[in-house]
């Protein structure tokens, strides 16, 4: 969808080139993150990308096409820009700081007005209460919703992000990063998302883009990028716990447990097995329980029992005091959280029909992130 091909850009009267040799390419559907230290040319080259600076060297595609033979106007009705400092224009309502790319590009007022409203209900803005309210009225979490909707709403094949979640405050950037996930998961977008924060980098990119001096250092995938750092500069970005990040990448159903779980009631005779052939082992394993509608009770620590021990089933079962269920789209970084703030020794991992498809203990999250 996007390539570029030996691209530099050197202004006019610097002796050095601001972006060197460039070679990016960036598949459809994909969301490739642009990092690297302040200066680095990461914003330079993305507004290279819709002509809002020109390239001095080299060659830029955009859906095979030299955008050197497509007016910079054209070219931009058809990519999405998101930035950090919004831009929405504050006299428009929202609905209309949202059709603004549409009424440029003519639509008529009915596919507008239906459009408006399917956006505000994708980044879950209800049309009745804003819509006709000023950008000034909304939060800024609200106001970097509108934008994203706004960038949306022509139905680009690309979007462009320029540190879009930059300016917010903590929680509520990680929860527009979750929401632009999901969004992006159901549109599949090409993306190109500047930041300088190789964690956001880490969650937001299906492939990372590290540059340095206007060079690029590293292309790859997340894992690549934390497993297999090009060199030095690469390694002191992603930092010395990088093994802690990839907790970010896998998701609980990508995992195997190693314990089992079983049902109280219909499985008694299956848990009375495990229990009489159980080996201690250096692992602690333990056994998740459910009712028989599937639901969690708790779980037996193994490790306490002796052979032999006559302690009844119902008594060796450790009971939550409130649920530890996580679900299996869950990230393992996720489960982490819940079983350091829980203290219990699993959490239970869940479908989004509400049956358990198994349980993750501590070991099991650092077995998937060791040595992979």
């Amino acid at each position: 969808m996007i390539r570029l091909e030996n691209v530099s850009k050197i202004y006019p009267g610097q002796n050095e080139a601001t972006i060197e040799g460039l070679n990016l390419e960036i598949l459809d559907g994909e969301i490739c993150v642009l990092v690297g230290e302040s200066g680095c040319g990461k914003t330079t080259t993305m507004r290279m990308i819709n002509k809002v600076i020109p390239h001095t060297g080299g060659t830029i595609y955009v859906n095979g096409q030299d955008i050197s033979t497509i007016s910079a106007t054209e070219l931009r009705l058809n990519i999405g820009y998101v930035i950090q400092e919004i831009g929405l224009f504050p006299h428009y309502t929202i609905e209309k700081n949202i059709a603004t790319v549409p009424m440029e590009k003519k639509w008529d007022k009915a596919r507008i007005a239906a459009r408006v409203r399917e956006m505000m209900e994708l980044v879950e803005l209800d049309y009745d209460t804003y819509a006709k309210k000023k950008p000034r009225h909304l939060s800024g979490g609200q106001r970097q919703r509108v934008g994203v909707a706004r960038a949306l709403a022509a139905d680009p094949p690309i979007m462009l992000m320029d540190e879009p979640f930059g300016a917010l405050d903590p929680i509520t950037r990680a929860n527009l990063q979750n929401e632009f996930l999901r969004i992006q998961a159901r549109i599949r977008k090409t993306i190109v998302f500047v930041t300088h924060d190789i964690d956001e980098a880490v969650k937001m990119g299906d492939k990372i883009a590290v540059m340095h001096q206007g060079k690029l250092v590293q292309f790859g995938t997340p894992q690549d990028i934390l497993t297999r750092p090009s060199d030095e500069f690469v390694e002191s970005l992603v930092g010395h716990n990088r093994i802690l990040k990839r907790f970010s990448l896998l998701e609980c159903h990508q995992i195997k447990p190693s314990s089992s779980v079983f049902k109280l009631n219909s499985e008694r005779d299956e848990i009375v097995k495990r229990i009489e052939g159980f080996i201690r082992t250096s692992s602690y394993p333990i056994i998740g329980i459910l009712d028989d509608n599937n639901r969690p009770i708790g779980y037996i620590p193994m490790f306490k029992y002796q052979p032999g021990d006559e302690t009844s089933i119902e008594d060796r079962i450790v009971k939550f005091k409130a649920l530890q269920a996580i679900n299996e789209n869950a990230t393992l970084f996720d489960a982490l959280g819940r079983l350091f703030s829980s203290g219990e020794r699993c959490v239970y991992r869940m479908s989004d029909d509400g049956r358990c498809t198994g349980i993750i203990t501590m070991a099991d999250l650092f077995e998937a992130v060791r040595g992979k």
